[in-house]
C-alpha cells in the first residue's frame, strides 16, 4: 500500500509552480516576452565568470576522482574549512571546519538542522510571512511547524503574539532574513529582542530553544537595509545557506549548515547531520560544485539589477496607490492587493498577463508576491500594464 501522506500532498500542488507553469504556456501564445511573470524566485543574472572558469579549469586539469568521486559524508574537509574560513572574516566568527556540513542547498540544510534539534512532537515557531515549503520540511520530520502571525505594519516579528505561542513544547524557532516573501530583513533591534526573549525562555522551561536561520538571499541586501549576521546574537544558532542566489546557482543545489560554535553540543551537530542524511538520503552534494564555490567564496553575481527592479516597482506601487513595504533585500516585493482576496486579485492580474502570487499560502492572506528576478526592460514595460489593470480592474486614480 503507497503512502497516504505523500498521495494528499499531490492535491497540494505549490501555487507558484502552478503559475509559472502557467506564465511559461501563455508565452506559448503570445511570446513569452508579453507575458510579464513575477511567479517563480529562478536568479536572473549569470553566475559569476570566477565560478564558470574554476569548473572549466577543474574538468580540464584535475583528477577525474577528485571531482567526481564521492565527498565525504560531511562535505569535503578543504571546503568546509574554507566555508569557516570566510564566515570568520566576514561576520567576525570563530567557527571551524567541524561546525559546517555541507548540503544540497539551503533545503538541504533545513532539513538536516529541524532533525537535529527536535524530536517527534516538538514544535517549531515560524513567523508570517514566510516561506510554504516550511510546511513539509518541518512537519514531515515529525515536528510541528506553528506560524507566528505577521505584523503587517513593517514585517519585523510580531512579538506579543510571538511570546503568547512561546511554550514548553517550542524546541526551534525558524527565521527567514532576507525574507522571502516580504523582501524584509530583520533589523539588528529585531534580532537583539528575539534573542532575548529566547534566552528568557529556555531559562524558564529549562531546556535548549535552538534559533535556525535561513539565509539564501543574505547576499542581497539593499542600500540602508540594517541586515546583521543572526548567529552572532544567539549561542543556541544554526546558520543555513545556499549558494543559489549570491552566485546565481539554484540547478546546482550546494549550501551548507554552520553551527554556532558555542551552541549545546556544537561539535557533535555536524557530525550528527551526517548520520540524519542516512536516513533521509541527502548522501552528500556535488564534490566538483563543492570544489568551485569554494574557490570563489567571496565572490557574488552582479546582484545590483535586483536593486534597480526593486526601486522602480515600488516607485510605481506606491504611485499606483498599492500599500507596501519597501524591501531591505531578496528580490520579492510584497503589496497589499486591491481587495480582501488576494487570489480573486491575481486571477483578475492574469487577463492583463501579469503573473502575480496571491500570499495566502504565504500565511499573510490579502497580500501577493512578486519575484522582480527579470529583466529591468521587462520591468519597465510591466508598469504600464500594471496601471491599466489598477484603473480598468479597482477604479484606481494616479
Amino acid at each position: 500500500m503507497i503512502n497516504e501522506t505523500y498521495k494528499k500532498m499531490l492535491q497540494g500542488k505549490s501555487i507558484i509552480r502552478e503559475l509559472s507553469e502557467y506564465a511559461t504556456a501563455r508565452g506559448k501564445e503570445i511570446g513569452y516576452e508579453n507575458v510579464f511573470d513575477y511567479s517563480l524566485g529562478n536568479p536572473s543574472v549569470p553566475c559569476t565568470d570566477s565560478y564558470t572558469e574554476e569548473i572549466i579549469r577543474m574538468h580540464q586539469q584535475e583528477n577525474p576522482m577528485t571531482i567526481h568521486g564521492y565527498s565525504p559524508s560531511l562535505g569535503i574537509e578543504w571546503v568546509r574549512k574554507t566555508v569557516a574560513d570566510s564566515l570568520n572574516r566576514r561576520f567576525g566568527m570563530d567557527y571551524e571546519a567541524r561546525h559546517i556540513f555541507m548540503t544540497s542547498g539551503a533545503a538541504g540544510a533545513i532539513a538536516h538542522a529541524v532533525r537535529c534539534v527536535t524530536k517527534p512532537g516538538d514544535e517549531i515557531l515560524t513567523f508570517a510571512p514566510f516561506f510554504p515549503e516550511y510546511g513539509p520540511y518541518v512537519n514531515l520530520s515529525g515536528a510541528v511547524l506553528k506560524v507566528v502571525p505577521a505584523n503587517t505594519e513593517n514585517f519585523q516579528i510580531n512579538f506579543e503574539a510571538f511570546e503568547e505561542m512561546m511554550n514548553e513544547h517550542v524546541a526551534a524557532v525558524l527565521v527567514n532574513t532576507p525574507n522571502n516573501p516580504s523582501g524584509i530583513a530583520y533589523s539588528t533591534e529585531t534580532i537583539r529582542r528575539l534573542a532575548e526573549v529566547m534566552e528568557r525562555k529556555q531559562k524558564e522551561y529549562g531546556h535548549d530553544i535552538f534559533l535556525i536561520s535561513d539565509e539564501p538571499y543574505r547576499e542581497i541586501v539593499f542600500a540602508g537595509a540594517d541586515a546583521p549576521y543572526v548567529t552572532k546574537f544567539y549561542d543556541n544558532s544554526i546558520s543555513c545557506y545556499s549558494f543559489s542566489k549570491s552566485l546565481s546557482l539554484p540547478g546546482e543545489r550546494i549550501g551548507y549548515v554552520a553551527v554556532n560554535p558555542r551552541a549545546t553540543d556544537a561539535d557533535v551537530i555536524a557530525v550528527m547531520c551526517g548520520q540524519i542524511s542516512r536516513g533521509i538520503g541527502h548522501n552528500c552534494p556535488s564534490s566538483s560544485v563543492q570544489l568551485a564555490v569554494a574557490k570563489v567564496i567571496d565572490d557574488t553575481s552582479d546582484l545590483s539589477v535586483y536593486e534597480t527592479n526593486m526601486n522602480l516597482l515600488y516607485d510605481a506601487l506606491t504611485r499606483i496607490g498599492f500599500e507596501v513595504v519597501k524591501p531591505g533585500g531578496t528580490f520579492y516585493i510584497f503589496p497589499k492587493a486591491l481587495e480582501e482576496d488576494a487570489c480573486a486579485f491575481c486571477n483578475k492580474a492574469k487577463k492583463y498577463d501579469l503573473i502575480l502570487v496571491p500570499s495566502d499560502n504565504f500565511g499573510c492572506p490579502g497580500y501577493f508576491r512578486m519575484a522582480y528576478c527579470i529583466d529591468t526592460e521587462k520591468v519597465k514595460r510591466s508598469i504600464p500594464v500594471l496601471e491599466k489593470f489598477a484603473r480598468e480592474e479597482y477604479g484606481m486614480k494616479f
